[in-house]
C-alpha cells in the first residue's frame, strides 16, 4: 500500500468526468461508489479492494471509481443521506445474504444501536423477519421505532431472556463475551454470521453446541455483486431510510 492515501469508504457524488471506454452519457449522473471494490482484483471471488484503504477514497473534492461500480441512484434523500449507505448497508445486507434470511425467522442482532447493527434491524425487518436487537437500554426507543420488534438490554443474559434453541439466526458485530450465549439461543440448524469483533476478537466457544445443533458460521466480509445492487433498488423503492446524526 501507498501512502499517503486518501481514506473514505462512503461516497456520493455526480460524474463530473470519464475514463477511455465509459460513455460520456454517464456524466452528470448521481452516483454511489460500491465500498468493496471487486474490478482491481479481477473479480476473483473473496478478494476486493475497501474503497479508501487499497485504493484513495472519497474524502477528497474529486475521486475516481470503477464504472461498473459506480451505481447511478434515483433518490430524493440528501447527498449525506446517501453516503450513510455503502459501508455500513452493505456490510448488514451482506450478512444477510450470506445466511439466506427469510420472512417469519427469528433473527437476533448484536450492537444493535451502531451503524451496521441498526442498517440490520432494517435490512432483516425488510425481508419479514422478527427482530430482536442487543443495544444499551437508552436506544431501546430508536431502535422500536426503525423496526426492531424486542430490544434486549446490553449486558444481560440473552439466555436468560429468550430461552436456548429460540432464534434461527444471529447477526454478531460485536463478539467479546457475550459470544458465548449466541450458539446456546440459536436453534438446531441455525445461522450464526459475523462481520465485526467490537467487544473483543477472542471468544469462548462450547464446540458441541456447534456440531450437535449442526449450527452453520459465517464470516462476512467478501460481497457478491447482487448485495450493493439491492441496496440501490430498497433506496429508489423506498424500502429502507438513512440514519443520519
Amino acid at each position: 500500500m501507498l501512502f499517503p492515501r486518501i481514506q473514505g469508504a462512503d461516497c456520493c457524488g455526480r460524474i463530473v468526468a470519464v475514463g477511455e471506454g465509459v460513455h460520456a452519457s454517464r456524466i452528470g449522473e448521481r452516483v454511489l461508489v460500491r465500498n468493496m471494490l471487486r474490478s482491481y482484483v479481477d473479480y476473483r471471488r473473496y478478494e476486493c479492494w475497501t474503497f479508501g484503504s487499497e485504493c484513495d477514497g472519497g474524502f477528497a473534492q474529486y475521486a475516481v471509481a470503477p464504472s461498473r461500480e459506480t451505481y447511478k441512484v434515483q433518490s430524493d434523500w440528501t447527498d449525506e443521506e446517501l453516503a450513510s449507505i455503502p459501508c455500513a448497508y452493505s456490510t448488514a445486507e451482506g450478512m444477510l445474504h450470506r445466511v439466506g434470511v427469510r420472512e417469519g425467522e427469528r433473527v437476533l442482532i448484536t450492537g444493535a444501536s451502531g451503524g451496521v447493527g441498526s442498517a440490520a434491524v432494517q435490512l432483516a425487518k425488510r425481508r419479514g423477519a422478527y427482530v430482536i436487537a442487543v443495544a444499551g437500554r437508552d436506544k431501546a426507543k430508536q431502535l422500536l421505532a426503525i423496526g426492531a420488534d424486542e430490544v434486549l438490554p446490553r449486558g444481560e443474559s440473552i439466555v436468560a431472556k429468550l430461552g436456548k434453541e429460540s432464534v434461527d439466526v444471529a447477526l454478531d458485530v460485536a463478539a467479546g463475551p457475550g459470544f458465548v450465549e449466541l450458539p446456546e439461543v440459536l436453534r438446531k440448524g441455525g445461522r450464526y454470521a459475523v462481520a465485526g469483533a467490537i467487544a473483543g476478537p477472542i471468544v469462548e466457544l462450547d464446540v458441541r453446541n456447534l456440531y450437535l445443533k449442526d449450527l452453520s458460521f459465517f464470516g462476512c466480509t467478501f460481497q457478491n455483486d447482487v448485495v450493493f445492487e439491492n441496496l440501490i433498488s430498497y433506496i429508489e423503492n423506498g424500502e429502507i431510510q438513512p440514519l443520519v446524526c
